[in-house]
């Protein structure tokens, strides 16, 4: 077993504890690595407070320099990386591959971005400038299902801002991040950048800590919640980017031969672990049948299978208890719906589950109410816009919405009226570290990316001056 450790004050840091990590396609541990406790919780705190000192007062044109330097080098390391994360996330390792380009195209993208100061008024009598100022130490809480992207993705924006960020994995995906660490630590000032794995245990501890005074957590909406409640007494600023069950409204005016493989992709990605998958197809009574019969064949055509093997498209969902789960989901779809594909788990090692079709489904039903959270779709007859509308806003999810249709001013129309933070019109799922990324409702707090979710990592300072 190769080891790995902690990042901590500009050093790898090995504990007496450790934490078994599980290859989801084979049920068997492939690495254990360090588990970070109360005391290097306060030591990575204590390091970051020192680091931002200093930190905060470089300039932009340093920060975006680190970027460059930190870009290159997992774009020198990616071969390394790619492996490691298809056996500790389950994803093909076309897709780990394309999981780090990702990472890659994010860092590229903050190294490019400015924060300049924006000028309010300037007359002969006054000038207000506007300053987005660091804040200081900032923390990471991710998930397992993108977890070497999303650390990128939450480091790169604190670092052009001027923070310093501590950053947790999800405990059943901490390799990539920590070899992530194993990368920074020749790059950037000690205490800049620390890195905890812990046993799901370590967060209460983080979002309650005096010395952070940000958090940036991606996840489900119950942890979003107990991360809110548990930074109230500190008053710390919040990012929360929680589930989705993003509904697609598809009109009878498309083709579902044309349109079925955007459709399928946009669901399935990740095998369907991902926040803003599409998890609802609304599909108008027209077409219904057709497009049923379209994404069964699709999935059916899939394979599932271990992400190292060749022509594998989808892995295992990631982890025991996710595939409980989802395991509960296909057993209601039996009970609620008609299965057109899947359905049948295999009975062997690993948490695979096939890429499972549900029609003559209705709302209310647990599959179409709550978000599997895995290769489970369920499509769902309707006949008028105004009907479905109600029904796609009418759950207490925000995260992102589709509509699909020939008439791109119709279809404009009603994703004006879908209650999510990005509506996507012909596509799903299409994101990129330019666009930012809001939610609504139940699925979260504040905008990751583009120059808002910049912002967000700031405070924002109002120099005012009198002329006279």
């Amino acid at each position: 077993m190769s080891e790995y450790r902690l990042l901590i004050g500009g050093k790898l840091v090995a504990t007496e504890e450790t934490v078994d990590v599980v290859n989801p396609a084979t049920e068997k541990v492939f690495t254990v690595v360090p588990k970070a406790g109360k005391k290097e919780l306060n030591n990575a705190v204590k390091a970051a407070e020192e680091a931002f000192r200093s930190f905060c007062a470089t300039t932009i044109e340093q920060r975006q320099a680190l970027l460059n330097k930190i870009t290159e080098a997992i774009v020198a390391s990616k071969d390394k990386i790619a492996p490691v994360l298809t056996m500790e996330q389950g994803k093909p390792l076309e897709m780990a591959n394309m999981e780090i380009d990702y990472a890659i195209m994010f860092c590229q993208h903050f190294a490019g971005m400015d924060i300049p100061v924006e000028v309010l008024i300037d007359t002969d009598e006054q000038r207000v400038e506007l300053h987005h100022t660091p804040l200081g130490v900032v923390a990471g809480i991710l998930p397992w299902n993108f977890p070497f992207l999303l650390a990128v993705s939450k480091i790169a924006p604190a670092l052009l801002a001027g923070n310093s960020i501590i950053i947790k994995p999800a405990p059943t995906t901490p390799v990539t991040t920590l070899m992530l660490g194993e990368i920074l630590q020749e790059l950037v000032p000690p205490g800049l950048v620390n890195i905890l794995a812990d046993n799901d245990d370590l967060g209460p501890e983080i979002t309650a800590h005096p010395g952070i005074k940000k958090i940036s957590f991606t996840g489900s909406i119950e942890t979003g919640k107990k991360v809110m409640a548990n930074s109230a007494d500190t008053l710390k600023r919040l990012t929360l980017e929680l589930g989705g069950n993003d509904a697609a409204i598809v009109l009878d005016d498309v083709d579902p031969k044309e349109m079925a493989e955007r459709i399928f992709g946009a669901a399935f990605m990740n095998s369907g672990q991902v926040c803003v998958a599409l998890k609802r197809l609304y599909v108008q009574e027209g077409i219904y049948d057709e497009m049923c019969d379209e994404m069964a064949r699709l999935a059916n055509g899939a394979v599932v299978g271990d992400g190292m093997m060749e022509g594998s498209h989808f892995g295992p969902v990631q982890n025991k208890e996710q595939f409980e789960i989802v395991k509960a989901f296909v057993e209601d779809a039996k009970q609620n719906g008609k299965i057109i594909a899947g359905g049948e788990i295999p009975d062997k090692p690993g948490y695979f589950i096939p890429i499972t079709i549900v029609r003559d489904i209705v709302d209310g039903t647990r599959l179409v109410d709550e978000e599997p959270f895995g290769p489970i779709l369920p499509i769902i007859r309707f006949k008028e816009i105004d009907d479905v509308l109600k029904r796609a806003n009418g759950l207490p999810y925000g995260l992102g919405g589709s509509v699909w249709s020939r008439d791109l001013d119709k279809a404009h129309a009603i994703a004006k009226q879908m209650d999510a933070g990005t509506i996507w019109v012909n596509q799903h799922c299409a994101f990129g570290p330019h666009i930012p990324f809001p939610a609504c409702k139940d699925s979260g707090i504040g905008v990751e990316w583009g120059k808002e979710g910049i912002y967000e990592l700031t405070a924002l300072r109002v120099i005012n001056i009198s002329k006279v």
